[in-house]
């Protein structure tokens, strides 16, 4: 009985086998399908993940502006909202897109900007900073009166 079994579970699996090879070329093609469906940049464009394509020639000097404005703005940023704690991410920004003058899809623009008028933008923290604080000291004399 026990080789019986063993013989069953064998033909079992030889067949569970032989349907998965038959199968893998249209499991394969749905695979593709379904990734090429999410991963093309018209599909990602439609959907609003990216704003462009990037062409193949361009995308080192793309990525590179790209990255060096993200770290000297997310600096800003984290500086503005240390100096003002009721800011939060887009309200900085805010503040960043406000006193920039280039234009803020061209990250090599906005990076010339920062670099240029980086006194400003210090001198703009410190500014928010102190308008915070004075704010803070308000409060707190209106506590004291009550």
């Amino acid at each position: 009985e026990a080789c019986d079994d063993t013989d069953a579970s064998a033909a079992i699996k030889d067949k569970i086998a032989a349907r998965e090879e038959l199968l893998k070329p249209v499991y394969l093609q749905a695979a593709t399908e379904f990734a090429d469906l999410h991963d093309k940049t018209g599909r990602m464009k439609a959907k609003g993940v990216i704003k462009d394509a990037v062409p193949w020639a361009e995308s080192r000097t793309y990525f590179f502006y790209l990255a060096k404005r993200r770290i000297a703005q997310d600096n800003y940023v984290s500086q503005l909202r240390a100096a003002d704690s009721s800011l939060d991410n887009n309200g900085a920004l805010d503040i960043l897109k406000g006193m920039c003058s280039a234009d803020w899809e061209d990250n090599a623009a906005v990076l010339d900007y920062y670099t240029a008028n980086d006194a400003d933008i210090t001198a703009k923290i410190s500014e928010m900073k102190t308008a915070a604080i004075k704010a803070k000291i308000a409060e707190l004399e209106k506590e004291l009166a009550e």
